[in-house]
């Protein structure tokens, strides 16, 4: 903590470690699936109090991509652009998105989605879902198989 804030309680600490996660100071991990895919990551809801509710941190490279097209059956997401430009292909059209740019995906096969670095800079983004990924399973459009089931 940072000003003059008065030192926390033990119970102040147990707090903090359940209800609040900064995603600069998590460790990211990096996934990779050439020749597309390649996102630098971090599940920031894990270990949290948070029992319906998502939340990541990806950085993708250059030119990559976090993820396949696909849609969810339940789950709605929300993503915060914070740094870099690219695009989000939704719904067979391709949108431009830089920092500040909140973008809200519903469930169904109506917004199959991806988020695409078509940047030659790193684009980092923030994403919430609800409910959590590991209980709703997404499907890809473009293969009719259902997609790889990820956890928040």
């Amino acid at each position: 903590m940072e000003g003059t804030d008065p030192p926390e309680s033990p119970a102040a600490r147990a707090l903090r470690e359940r209800l609040i996660r900064n995603f600069d100071a998590v460790g990211l991990e990096r996934e990779a699936r050439e020749p597309l895919y390649d996102t630098r990551c971090a599940r920031l809801a894990a270990g949290t109090a948070a029992r319906k509710l998502g939340a990541s941190i990806d950085v993708l490279a250059p030119g990559k991509r976090g993820c396949p097209y696909h849609f969810h059956h339940a789950e709605e997401e929300l993503f915060v652009v914070l740094e870099g430009h690219g695009h989000l292909r939704v719904a067979g059209e391709m949108l431009a998105i830089g920092p500040g740019d909140c973008l809200f995906i519903p469930p169904g096969p109506e917004f199959p989605h991806q988020i695409v670095n078509t940047s030659d800079a790193p684009l980092k983004y923030l994403s919430s879902a609800g409910p959590p990924r590991s209980t709703t399973g997404t499907a890809n459009p473009e293969s009719g198989r259902p997609a790889r089931r990820s956890l928040p």
